[in-house]
């Protein structure tokens, strides 16, 4: 899982788009994504959204995967996934949900970034959470 990635996070960094890979590791991520942790699951989802790489399937799986999960999720883990939800355009309410949920119990560890990225996602994808956005 980490290795997964680490290496769709390199390609990422670098600007480097290469489809074929990208949905071959999608597939494979998908088969080992009980073994992800949260940075794993932050890192992947950042690196598809970077590339602007679409894996409706990957992202649906890695939603259910975040949710069962989210009591690890730092607040860098949070703010990276909804970013990346926000920025390829996946709509993942529940997880939305969720996290608004952690992120008002959590919003102390939240640095000036990782909030206004919080809330940028929010506001890129429709999404309101008064709860959230009146902590």
């Amino acid at each position: 899982s980490q290795n997964i990635a680490n290496t769709v996070w390199a390609y990422a960094k670098v600007g480097h788009s290469s489809p074929e890979l990208f949905d071959a590791i999608s597939n494979k991520a998908m088969e080992k994504l009980d073994t992800f942790n949260s940075q794993n699951i932050a890192n992947t989802v950042w690196a598809y959204a970077k590339v602007r790489h679409s894996s409706p399937e990957l992202f649906n799986a890695i939603s259910q995967k975040a949710m069962e999960k989210l009591d690890t999720f730092s607040s860098q883990n949070i703010a990276n996934t909804l970013w990346a939800h926000a920025t390829i355009g996946h709509l993942a309410p529940d997880l939305f949900d969720a996290i608004s949920y952690k992120a008002i119990e959590e919003l102390d560890t939240f640095n000036h970034q990782e909030l206004a990225n919080t809330i940028w996602a929010f506001a890129k994808v429709g999404y309101s959470s008064p709860e959230l956005f009146n902590a």
